[in-house]
């Protein structure tokens, strides 16, 4: 009788779990994290690069973010990158350092967020219950094939619930714990 692959399923809920902690880390809160500009890209050189390829991206203070290009040619490119990137950041270049300063989140924008949040966060419980499905499916086919028992279907059955319940949980969490991040003032 074979098992089914659970540590398959377990690396595919993570996956689900390690990308919303990414897009959360793109999300803005009211401090300067480097997530913010890691997403962007920049046209330069003839080709689009990753931001943290053109220049080394720190956070000098809680409210400020500093990118030092490492290229003059390609401060411009940088500084237009920030400003096209939609988060609403007005950068200030001094030679090759480019200062970011983070400014105060309104109260309309917090909300935005947090309503930004709930879709990443609802987007990663449908990715585990996509990885929960196929899972379930594999089971099915498994016992049709006659490789597993009904019993057996119905405890790795359980399992998998169990998995993806623990999964929602850790979402569900990780969604509270930057809902206050954003709405702290």
């Amino acid at each position: 009788m074979a098992d089914p692959d659970l540590d398959d399923l377990d690396r595919r809920m993570m996956g689900a779990l390690e990308a919303l902690r990414h897009e959360f880390s793109g999300l803005r809160t009211g401090r300067a994290s480097i997530g913010l500009l890691e997403p962007i890209v920049v046209d330069v050189y003839g080709a689009q690069m990753p931001l943290n390829q053109v220049g080394t991206i720190g956070v000098p203070e809680p409210r400020l973010l500093t990118v030092q290009v490492w290229d003059k040619t390609a401060v411009s490119a940088v500084d237009k990158a920030i400003r096209a990137s939609g988060l609403g950041l007005n950068p200030a270049a001094d030679g090759q350092l480019i200062r970011v300063p983070i400014p105060e989140l309104t109260e309309e924008r917090r909300v935005e967020m947090v309503k930004i949040a709930h879709k990443y966060a609802e987007q990663a419980r449908v990715a585990v219950r996509n990885v929960r499905r196929d899972g379930m499916e594999n089971l099915k086919k498994m016992e049709k094939d006659g490789e597993l028992s009904e019993d057996d279907q119905h405890l790795w059955s359980d399992e998998i619930q169990q998995m993806t319940d623990q999964m929602i949980a850790k979402i569900d969490e990780a969604l509270t714990t930057k809902d206050v991040d954003i709405k702290q003032v």
